[in-house]
């Protein structure tokens, strides 16, 4: 449902910071971005803003980890056959693992545009994914501290990522949870979730281009939210990670709890 009302450049820039904090932290950009305007009483421009947004998060995710995507175009051309095998190997995992999600957001859209914005549905899969999230990490043993993963490994996470799909899922959260349960350590499935972010991302935005028009958001306030997004994206990215070298998902887990709690008793107040 697309609103009728115009978005203020504030609510632009307030929204872009909020996805730039929760596409990366593990709480759910989409559930943030639909249950926030509507706990604030603002219009809800729809998916295709919630989508342009991620162009924000896609530039992030760029400056971000622009080392890691040089070094892998640059060794595919590298002499030594076996850094030129890796890197090639490398982009193929990742191209494979983007497959279920693409598929999911292209057979699933109108559903996710419609049922899969219930707020309760919302409440309880940020609930449900949160306590996967912390319950994986405390009990899964640790078979790789660093580097990318194997086929295996990137073919699962791949896979959890297409469940992102339902907002309160997270995909950096459902993402992490899998490499985690593969036996990756917190930050090596942090840094290969946010890898396979990108080319999920870019291919979300251009899909969404054509319906930019129709939300009702002029030019200068979507570019508000896109530069808020990427600029706060870069601060989460860099500070998830530099967390999980250090600490757990608990306090992640409470977040969600509380945000659901709030989803719950705004309903019962409004029944």
């Amino acid at each position: 449902m697309l609103a009728s009302g115009a978005m203020s450049l504030g609510q632009a820039i307030v929204l872009g910071i909020i996805q730039g904090l929760s596409e990366f932290l593990p709480i759910s950009s989409s559930a943030h971005l639909y249950v926030v305007p509507k706990l604030l009483g603002w219009p809800y421009h729809g998916i295709a803003f919630d989508v342009a947004l991620h162009w924000g998060t896609l530039l992030a995710l760029l400056i971000a980890f622009w080392r890691d995507w040089w070094n892998l175009a640059r060794d595919v051309f590298a002499s030594d056959r076996a850094v030129s095998s890796k890197a090639l190997q490398t982009w193929a995992m990742i191209a494979v693992a983007s497959i279920p999600a693409a598929i999911a957001g292209f057979v699933l859209k109108d559903i996710a545009e419609t049922q899969l914005r219930s707020l309760p549905l919302q409440a309880a899969t940020l609930t449900v994914f949160g306590f996967l999230l912390w319950w994986v990490d405390r009990v899964a043993p640790v078979r790789q501290e660093s580097g990318l993963p194997g086929w295996r490994t990137s073919l699962i996470m791949g896979f959890a990522q297409a469940i992102s799909l339902v907002p309160g899922v997270s995909r950096s959260g459902v993402t992490i949870t899998a490499g985690r349960s593969a036996g990756l350590s917190r930050v090596a499935a942090a840094r290969f979730s946010f890898l396979l972010a990108t080319p999920i991302t870019f291919g979300a935005g251009l899909l969404e281009l054509k319906n930019l028009g129709a939300n009702g958001v002029s030019t200068p306030v979507l570019l508000a939210g896109v530069v808020s997004a990427a600029i706060v994206g870069v601060l989460a990215i860099r500070g998830l990670i530099s967390w999980l070298g250090r600490a757990g998902f608990a306090a992640f887990f409470i977040y969600r709890v509380a945000l659901a709690l709030v989803i719950v008793v705004t309903l019962a107040r409004a029944a």
